[in-house]
């Protein structure tokens, strides 16, 4: 290994965070809120990440599949980095574009574009994920690796926070956008660097069973999430004749947390059944992962939404700080996870992942009851130390847990966690926002922070979860 190669092999997933956390947090929030208002906002903007992730999940695995068996002479995972991030930029444009449209015209050409920006960025990203397991000697994996974390947490949250973030709250949408182009044609020019070499021999044929498997998974959990979402909404059209703002907080609420706590439960259960049958620690640890992923993950999701009706800020505006939320959140992640690495193996993996899920409702709990941003900010690092501790411990539990055999097997099905988590938090959260931002009008903020609220008690459920893993 070159020490040029420590760039090349991980420089892409610089481009890809920075898209990431540029789009999902920042551009598609604001141009949601302007097709269909502050009233429908959540249920859309939930509606789309639904899709949205459940496209990801299946494209990684099918452009992954793909490019394993390759044979062109550029390799078999630099074609798929280039054309994916080619694709990329061409819907980036088309995202763009949409800026200028109105109503639900532009929300329509959003959710296309968004869809397939979704197909093209996971051929990049499952392509270039192999790249450490193809190409670096185990023995050197460990460095990659740390290098990798570097360019995937710190340094593309801090780009973003200081260029799209910055722009987009200037009103330059074009300027954040063509930054984020810029970027990750850098970053894929670097990664074409890679001393790859072609695949020589004749792969075997192509076995669609994995997929297929996959595809079921999926739609079992996106009917799940999508029955227990109508749900809450028919619910809450009961409620109309309720008046007393407290118990429809205490009903809504109520209703909302069930759900999503249903969908984490039954959604594992019934996929980890379907994949594997029955392993009863594995299964409690995949609830524990993606019960405090849903908190996670939303809460900067929804973070400008929540941001501008708690503080009043404009549309754009609330870039600014959603921006600097996610930095801070993004440098103690980094921080933590390497320090938690260390000290689980000292005190056990569960007692940290018991800390972090306290600490992230902890965080939650200051940011919704937060006067001024300066608290908004202290929980925002309470809950980015929370989720470095818990990605470190949490995963090296998972390893314990796992047949060694079986291992790719077994952890693939926790990138269900991860989809998951995204699509169940804001599909069934967004609604109960909007239903407050409509009979609430008079308390800004209110759905948000109760939405808030409902992520802090996942965050405690999934310590509740953590009892039941037993590694044997």
């Amino acid at each position: 290994m070159k020490w040029y190669d420590y760039i090349t092999i991980n420089i892409n997933y610089l481009g890809l965070s920075a898209l990431s956390n540029t789009m999902a947090p920042l551009v598609i929030p604001l141009l949601v809120q302007q097709f269909v208002g502050k009233e429908q906002q959540g249920t859309y903007y939930g509606t789309l990440r639904l899709w949205g992730l459940m496209v990801a999940l299946l494209a990684q695995a099918f452009w992954g599949m793909l490019s394993d068996r390759h044979t062109s002479w550029l390799g078999r995972r630099r074609p798929f980095i280039f054309a994916g991030t080619v694709a990329d930029l061409v819907f980036i444009s088309v995202i763009g574009f949409c800026a200028g449209m109105e109503g639900m015209t532009g929300f329509v050409v959003l959710f296309g574009a968004y869809l397939l920006l979704q197909v093209s960025t996971n051929a990049a990203h499952s392509a270039q994920q192999a790249l450490i397991p193809d190409l670096v000697p185990s023995e050197q994996r460990a460095k990659l690796s740390a290098i990798k974390a570097i360019f995937e947490v710190p340094l593309p949250v801090v780009l973003v926070a200081f260029t799209a973030g910055r722009l987009i709250a200037a009103k330059n949408m074009w300027g954040a956008l063509s930054a984020l182009a810029i970027t990750l044609g850098l970053c894929m020019a670097l990664a074409m660097f890679v001393r790859e070499q072609p695949l020589r021999e004749k792969p075997a044929p192509l076995d669609w069973s994995p997929l297929v498997r996959l595809v079921a998974m999926t739609a079992l959990f996106t009917l799940i999430i999508l029955g227990l979402g109508e749900s809450v909404k028919l619910f809450a059209a009961a409620l109309t004749g309720i008046r007393d703002i407290p118990i429809l907080l205490g009903l809504l609420g109520g209703a909302g947390l069930l759900a999503m706590g249903l969908a984490v439960a039954l959604g594992v259960w019934l996929n980890v059944r379907l994949a594997i049958g029955s392993h009863p620690a594995f299964t409690w640890w995949v609830i524990n992962r993606l019960a405090f992923f849903v908190g996670a993950f939303n809460l900067s999701s929804f973070a400008i939404y929540f941001l501008q009706a708690r503080f009043g800020y404009d549309q754009e505006k609330a870039a600014g700080p959603a921006s600097t939320m996610l930095y801070v959140v993004g440098g103690l992640v980094f921080v933590f996870a390497i320090v938690s690495g260390v000290v689980s193996e000292k005190v056990g993996h569960k007692r940290v992942i018991a800390l972090a899920g306290l600490l992230a409702a902890l965080g939650t709990l200051v940011t919704i009851l937060a006067p001024d941003l300066t608290l908004v900010y202290v929980g925002s690092a309470i809950i980015g130390a929370a989720i470095g501790m818990f990605y470190t411990a949490n995963w090296a539990l998972g390893t314990q847990l796992v047949p060694a055999a079986e291992a790719g097997r077994y952890l693939g099905i926790s990138n269900l966690a991860g989809a998951g988590a995204g699509a169940i938090g804001a599909y069934i959260g967004g609604p109960i926002a909007d239903f407050f931002t409509v009979r609430a009008p008079q308390t800004p903020g209110l759905g948000y922070v109760l939405l808030f609220a409902i992520y802090g008690v996942l965050f405690l459920l999934s310590v509740v979860a953590l009892v039941r893993v037993n590694p044997a």
